[in-house]
Parts: structure tokens; sequence; C-alpha cells
């Protein structure tokens, strides 16, 4: 995928425009990415690297990479490299711009005595307990402590004591002096300085005072020159605490160019958390393998799942820069990793599930060298492989049907299908094992149906094949979404509840030959099953593979986008015109994608097409199925009223989740609501959001599915309409459609249509 290589316009980007039209900080623009080093980066990080470092490139300025290690009980040496690993993999240098907090111990410690001289700080013997408490409401002020009115020598004495460790930890605190009464609770006497007897992985035992984040950062950026602090939405209510201690500590670190905080919208990810407390509970805790586990969103997982920097950076770019705290689809990221992976990850043959094909009249012992192209037509790339055929094979067992359904086009008994990239073969018969399970196929080929020269000679379906004499066994691993839920740890509840208990499975697959050569790190296109990249695990010829997304459309005709871009509806021809012979409607031709989701859910052609074309609603439609929801249901509901709903707003995405379509469509199966209800519903979704069970309830629209109401509703409508029952039962069946409503009408609108009409029914025949 060509990378986007066009500067974003964003409130950001158009602040520092301003400034240095202005020659704000003189002209100069100096960021920087400051990670505590306590854990390793994720997708969330990435946006703030591409942030920061994106800022300075476009700017012509500079961005620094600084460790805020404030915390010795946290930190080490293998989070600051692996840091450095990500930052750089993702295509960003520092250049000689490497810094870290903790060099400045000695700036940010006399800093800290200048505060206590002035009056502006004290220390305090308080418990965390009482200070929390002391610290009063969102309505009520704060209670002083009772050493907050000690003398600038006194506190100066006991803050050197701390220094000097002749206090045990917890003991004494230094806290700021400000306002107990801030109606930001931040400025309630924060504290800035406490007492750990630990090592530092830098500064070794040094110290036994370290100062607190809220109190550091700041003057970092102050001692670094930092024009333009950029952190996310959390740290807002903390603005005002930052630029209280460069004032109150009269900081000339720059002066007279002191940093400015200006915060941005957080990453949020569905299927995901990217809490680091969280990710260190979920490694330390065994529900992983590591940081670099392929599940995980760290830029090591994601990395080690093959996920290229490329993509990572045009997600970034695609999503922006916003203050609104919003939550993107999963779906979207995955769409950028497709479509980076596309023209980079040559095609080949594996079969995941291995089903033993025999064609019985092959010639014995014959094996044939087929020549198959690494890349399909629209990629603008050459380059092939051989691919040995021979008399036995293996094919994947999905694609294998005893007894077919309908729309299966695959191969069953008696069906043919092609092998890609060689013959025709047909299911001749079917041989099972003991306990009954399909353990072979007998089959015939057609020796002239070779792709090459078909003759014409088509088949419905087209599936993957290997050699059985030549196939390479391998470890493919299947990830997927690591948690079960769009918003893991809702409501409270413990967010390792949610974990996808099928997040990974293991399968022993067998893949083409040409694989014996695959190194760590190259990147595959298994046809018709997904993109998938060979891990570090991999030895001696026995490839392992991560499956890094599974196959799907690309994010190309967003059909919300097409049709707000679409002219206007013609008016209503005369009635004369009406009346023209209409053209035969033509068949909808598919992609392979739409056609493989047309066969594995079963839905119309349209709905195939539609929900493979736009990545928002493919992913609305699986997360829906993942909650339980039907998919012929769930793909029309989403074909039909949700589209018409985002038309309608002129919107590209909606407001809701696949959670709230599966729950909206269970009360559509559970009879609680009809169609037309279910239309309600999902409108006050889109205009304000909720539960639809809730919103049924609120809205009383609950339908009425007792019988005797019912009952007693179609047999007075019966009563006061004896005319139209007597020209029903004299033939005119058009007055069904008439009493079946009146009765509907009758229980107030809220019964159910198909109990109505089977009552109707029922009463007059």
């Amino acid at each position: 995928m060509a990378e986007n290589t066009e500067h974003s316009s964003d409130f950001v980007r158009e602040m520092v425009a301003r400034d240095l039209h202005s020659n704000k900080h003189g002209g100069k623009v100096v960021s920087r990415f400051p990670p505590e080093p306590n854990g390793y980066l994720h997708i969330g990080h990435a946006k703030s690297i591409h942030l920061n470092f994106g800022l300075a490139r476009e700017f012509g300025g500079v961005c620094h990479l600084r460790m805020d290690d404030t915390n010795p009980t946290t930190e080490s040496l293998e989070y600051v490299s692996a840091i450095q690993r990500d930052v750089r993999w993702l295509g960003f240098e520092w250049g000689d711009k490497m810094f870290y907090a903790s060099d400045y111990y000695p700036k940010l410690y006399a800093y800290a005595e200048k505060l206590i001289t002035l009056g502006r700080a004290y220390v305090c013997h308080q418990t965390e307990e009482q200070m929390s408490a002391g610290r009063g409401t969102v309505v009520e002020p704060g209670t002083p402590s009772p050493w907050r009115d000690r003398s600038p020598d006194e506190n100066l004495a006991l803050f050197r004591k701390m220094a000097r460790g002749e206090f045990a930890e917890g003991e004494a605190v230094l806290r700021a002096k400000i306002d107990l009464a801030s109606p930001n609770l931040k400025m309630r006497d924060p504290n800035i300085y406490r007492i750990k007897k630990a090592h530092h992985y830098r500064q070794g035992d040094r110290w036994c005072v370290y100062p607190l984040y809220d109190f550091a950062h700041c003057l970092s950026d102050a001692i670094e020159g930092i024009t333009h602090s950029i952190c996310t939405m959390e740290f807002e209510n903390a603005r005002e605490l930052y630029d209280w201690v460069l004032r109150a500590a009269e900081c000339d670190e720059g002066y007279p160019y002191l940093p400015e905080q200006t915060e941005f919208a957080r990453l949020n990810l569905t299927y995901t958390v990217l809490s680091k407390r969280k990710l260190i509970e979920l490694v330390e805790g065994g529900h992983v393998k590591g940081w670099d586990d392929p599940r995980l969103p760290t830029l090591a997982g994601l990395r080690r799942r093959g996920v290229t920097p490329e993509a990572l950076r045009a997600f970034c770019h695609r999503i922006g820069v916003a203050k609104t705290l919003s939550t993107v689809e999963i779906a979207l990221f995955e769409h950028h990793v497709r479509e980076d992976l596309s023209p980079r990850s040559p095609r080949v043959l594996a079969v995941l599930k291995p089903l033993r094909v025999v064609i019985e009249n092959w010639p014995a012992g014959e094996v044939e060298t087929l020549d198959a192209p690494y890349w399909p037509h629209d990629i603008p790339k050459e380059g092939s492989r051989p691919v040995p055929f021979s008399g036995e094979l293996f094919i994947d067992r999905d694609d294998f049907m005893e007894e077919p359904v309908k729309g299966f086009f695959r191969l069953s008994p008696g069906r043919e299908v092609r092998l890609r990239h060689g013959y025709i073969i047909k299911c001749e018969r079917v041989v099972k094992g003991a306990d009954g399970e399909v353990t072979e196929l007998r089959c015939s080929y057609d020796p002239s149906s070779r792709s090459a020269a078909t003759g014409g000679r088509k088949v419905d379906g087209t599936i993957q094949w290997v050699s059985a004499a030549h196939a390479l066994d391998a470890e493919v691993r299947l990830y997927d979404r690591l948690f079960a839920v769009e918003a893991p740890g809702a409501d409270g509840r413990d967010f390792k509840l949610d974990l996808n208990p099928e997040s990974l499975s293991v399968v022993r697959a067998k893949v083409e030959p040409s694989l014996a050569s695959a190194k760590a790190d190259d990147r595959f296109q298994f046809e018709r099953v997904g993109f998938f990249v060979v891990d570090a695990d991999t030895r001696d010829g026995a490839p392992v593979f991560n499956r890094t997304v599974s196959l799907k459309d690309a994010w190309t005709r967003a059909v919300t986008r097409a049709a707000a871009e679409a002219p206007s509806a013609p008016a209503k021809a005369p009635k004369e015109a009406a009346k023209a012979p209409r053209e035969p409607a033509r068949a909808v031709e598919l992609d392979a994608t739409a056609q493989a989701f047309k066969d594995a859910h079963g839905v119309s052609a349209d709905e195939a097409r539609l929900l493979t074309a736009d990545e928002g609603l493919r992913g609305l439609f699986e997360a829906a199925l993942a909650r339980g929801a039907k998919a012929k249901a769930a793909a029309s509901f989403l074909s039909n009223e949700v589209v018409g709903e985002l038309r309608a707003r002129k919107l590209t995405t909606a407001p809701f989740g696949g959670d709230a379509v599966a729950e909206l469509l269970a009360l559509v199966d559970e009879s609680v609501l009809a169609s037309k209800g279910a239309r309600d519903v999902l409108g006050e979704l889109f205009a304000h959001g909720g539960s639809p069970r809730a919103i049924v309830e609120a809205k009383g629209w609950r339908q009425v599915t007792d019988t005797s109401a019912i009952e007693a509703a179609v047999d007075e409508v019966l009563a006061k309409n004896a005319d139209a029952v007597g020209r029903f039962k004299a033939g005119n069946a058009n007055v069904l459609g008439a009493l079946v409503g009146m009765a509907i009408k009758a229980t107030g609108g809220k019964g159910n249509p198909k109990l109505v009409t089977e009552l109707v029914k029922k009463k007059l025949a």
C-alpha cells in the first residue's frame, strides 16, 4: 500500500503553524515523546509517536526521546531498550536528542528546595488516607495539613533529612502549597516528592527521594527547551499544575520561552485494552506469552504478528488528531493492515485442515510441475515458483461437504471444482473411517482442464491444495482478538473475564514446498485464507507461521461514502414511461472475497458485496455474530436498516457497536419487537445511543404476545367488521390485510404481527 505522506490538518498542527507565524518560542518547534520505562509501548503510543515526531518533521523542528524515569521500583533497562527499538521500528530517529529525567535529579531537587524557600512547599507527615480525606470533594474545600504552616527553614531542614534517608518510606512527603479550595483537586496541595528507598536502574542508590511525575515532567520539558508539550486528554486537569510548577519555581530554563501543554484524545480501540497496568497484569499473570505475544496491542506483539510500521503510520494518519474522546473500530486498523500487506505478500498454497484426495485416473507415480505466479493480475509484480502436482493431494477439509447446503460451491460427491493453478477434479467416492469421519476422497481429473488451457470450461469453485508427497509440515498459529467483547471490563467488571478463550489456536498444516526456504519475518498470503508471517520460532526448515489478519476485502468502496457522493434521485417519470419494458436485471458479479463471504454466511450476493466493501459494516456484522446474532438476520438488518439510517443522516460510521446490533436482533427473535419496532429502536440508537433493551422498556415498546389479550382484540375487530368478514369468506382475500391491520391497531400497535395474523386466519377459517 502506498503510504499517505500528505500532512494532516488538525488543531495541533494549526496551533504550531500559528506559533511559527507569530515567532512564538523564538520560531522553534521542539517536541518530545516522553514514555515512562515501566512497560512496553502499545498501539496508543504509536499515535503519540507519530504525532510528536511528525510535528518535528513537518515543521523543521526536532523531537526528543525522553525517559520519564521517576519511579525506581517499576523501571528497567529492558523497557528502555524496548522503547528505543519500537520507536526506530516505526521509522523515527532522535539523533543526539536522547534524554532521561533521572539525569535532571540534581536540578529537580534544587527546584524543590527553591519552592520550600519561597514558602510554596512544605513537608507533611500525614498518611495517604489522611491526605486524601483532607483534599475535600468537588463541593467541599480541603482541610489544611497540621504541618502546612511550618516555616521555610523548618521545611528545608526536614526535606534534607528526607534526602539523607533519615525518614522511613511514607513517613514524610513534600507537598506543594497551592489552594485547598481550588475547584481542580489536582491543585489542592499535591505531593511533589516522596521517599523510596529503592535501587534506580541508572542512578543506583544515590537517591532515596524521588520527584512525582507532575513535578518532574514540566520541569524536564523546560530544561530541554520543549516548545510544545503534547499529551493525551487524561492530563488535561494537570495542565494547571504544569503551569503552576514552572511559575512558582521561577523556572528560568530556556527563559522566556516556557513550554505549554496541549492535549489530544488518546487512542481507544474496540476489543482491546491499552492500560499499561492491565497489560502488565496480562503478561505477569500468564494470560499471554510475554510482551511480544502477537495477541497483545504492544508494538512488539504487533511486529511479531506481522504488522508493518507502514501500516501503523497509515492508520495513525487516517484516525487523525482531535479533542473528542472516541473509540475506533478495530476493523479500521485491520483494514490498513490488509491494504499494506496485499502488495508485499506473495501468494502461496497452504492447507490448514488437511483432507487426503486420491486422483484415481492420474498416471501412477507421475509428478507434474506447475508454474504458479506469486502475484494476482491486479498487482504489477512478476515472479513465480514451481509447484509439484501428483496423484495424491491434500485439500482443506472445509472445502468439502458431503451434503452441500445451498450456495456451497466447493467439492462434494459428484461435483467438480478447480484446483488453484491446476486441473478440474470431480469427487467420485468418499472414504470414511470406523467412526464415520471422512478420511479420504477418491476423485478423477480432467486432463484437458489445466489452467493454461481450459478450453473455456468453467466450474463454480476454486480451492487450494498441496501435493501430499511434497508438502511441508508447518505449525500455523491462528491468532484472533484477545477479547471477546468490544469493551473489555465495561461496567466495572474484571476485564480478564472478557478474554477470548479462542484467541489462539495452533494447527498442523500442510504448505507448499517453496516455503522451506522461508525466513523469520517473511510475509505471505495463504490463498483464500489470510496473511501470515514467519515466526522467529522457525528452525531447520520447519516453518512456523503467525496469522497477521484474515483475508477480507479492502476498504475501497465504502457504501455510505458512495451514497453521499451520489447525485440526487431524478424526478418521477410520467406514468407512460413507467409502462416501458424493463431491462432484465444483471447478475451481481462478486469478487473472490465477497463470494467467500456469501458462501460462508449464506447471505445474498448484494449483502455480501455491501458488507465486504465497507469495513465499518463488516466490523459490526462480525461483532454481532460474536454475540450470538444469526448471520442472515444481521446481514439483512445492516444492509437495509442501518445503511438506510447512515445515508439519511449523512454519516460514515454508526455510533454504536455490534453488541447493540446483536441485542436488537435478539429482541426481534424473542418477539419483544416487530420489525417496525426494531427500526424505531435503531433511530433511538443513532440519536442517543444506549441499550436496545433499555430503550424498549423506557419507551414502552414491548410487543404484546399474550394470546388471550390479542384474541380479545381480534374478536372485537371481527365483530365490528362483519361485512369485511363476509367478503373474505366470499373469496376476497385482499380483506385479510385490512383486518390484521385493524387488529394490531386495537392492541395499541403492540400486537405481535405474526400472532395477530395467525389468530385472524384461525377465526376466519
